[in-house]
């Protein structure tokens, strides 16, 4: 009985460092998706697409002979400008025509819609991997684990926590804060609203192209790769709360550890259906997610 009990606990460990190592990209994914609504007030349908983005930029740069370390800085910094012009020529100039909701929906679905194409004519259809080059694994607490996972799972931790002193410690922080909190006022007292707007979306971009980087060497890369990725970055910020900084790393944690131990015990064709209801219940219990609006967590 006693093996029995040591070897569920084994398993359950294991997942759950699984989990962990996906639930790392998950939240960096959702970050970006709620720091751009948080801020913007703008539902990127995009965001996704540039995820796929990030992965085929590594590989169009593995293929120049750029050393796989060196672009996990690379991509997000080639991002940021993109993201940064789409913002200021695309995003600003319908931001305050008519319902911006609607508006900025279409204009980000069209836009995935456009980047996926690209995508293919550019790469073609057909999935890319680039090589693990951390090949092998470790013991952790009697677990093995892929080297590659534990260093998602610390790359991941250390991303995020630089996310957050971003936006809680320093300067730029404080003028996104404040124009998420009112952007009448922080213009008034100087805060260079609309350059704050662009750099804001420009980071989300970013954080989602390093998703796509750093997810490269699990799953393959190919141009519909956001889709499935992109849905539960949605569930993440709809639990966490829109907006929520907090929320969005909580949710993420919780939502791919249920995940991970769930596709124990029942077929991963279920694992989707779960986690969407428990999203519809935290909408039907707290409509506003779990934690409050960005700028207050």
């Amino acid at each position: 009985m006693e093996q029995i009990i040591d070897y569920i606990q084994f398993v359950l460990a294991s997942q759950m460092l699984n989990g962990l190592a996906i639930g790392a990209a998950v939240i960096m994914m959702a970050l970006g998706l709620t720091i751009i609504f948080g801020l913007l007030d703008v539902i990127n349908m995009a965001h996704g697409e540039f995820y796929a983005i990030g992965g085929f930029v590594l590989m169009a740069l593995l293929g120049l002979g750029v050393n796989f370390w060196v672009c996990i800085a690379l991509v997000p910094a080639l991002l940021l400008p993109f993201g940064y012009a789409i913002e200021r020529t695309l995003i600003q100039p319908i931001f305050h025509k008519g319902d911006r909701h609607i508006l900025t929906l279409l204009l980000t679905f069209g836009l995935s819609i456009i980047f996926q194409d690209l995508l293919k004519i550019i790469f073609g259809p057909n999935p890319l991997r680039p090589e693990n080059l951390l090949p092998g694994g470790s013991e952790i607490f009697g677990i093995f684990m892929p080297n590659y996972r534990l260093f998602l799972i610390v790359a991941g931790g250390a991303i995020v926590a630089a996310v957050w002193a971003l936006i809680y410690k320093t300067n730029f922080g404080a003028m996104v804060r404040s124009a998420a909190f009112d952007k009448n006022m922080a213009g008034s007292l100087g805060v260079p609203v609309r350059l704050i707007y662009a750099g804001t979306f420009a980071l989300g971009i970013s954080l989602a192209g390093l998703s796509g980087v750093l997810l490269a060497p699990i799953y393959t890369v190919f141009p519909t790769m956001g889709h499935d990725f992109i849905l539960m970055a949605f569930t993440v910020v709809i639990v966490g709360g829109l907006g929520s900084i907090t929320g969005a790393v909580l949710a993420g944690i919780l939502l791919t550890q249920i995940q991970a131990i769930a596709s124990l015990y029942i077929s991963p064709v279920w694992t989707e259906p779960l986690i969407f209801g428990i999203m519809v219940m935290v909408l039907v219990v707290k409509p506003q997610g779990l934690f409050g609006k960005f700028g207050h967590g």
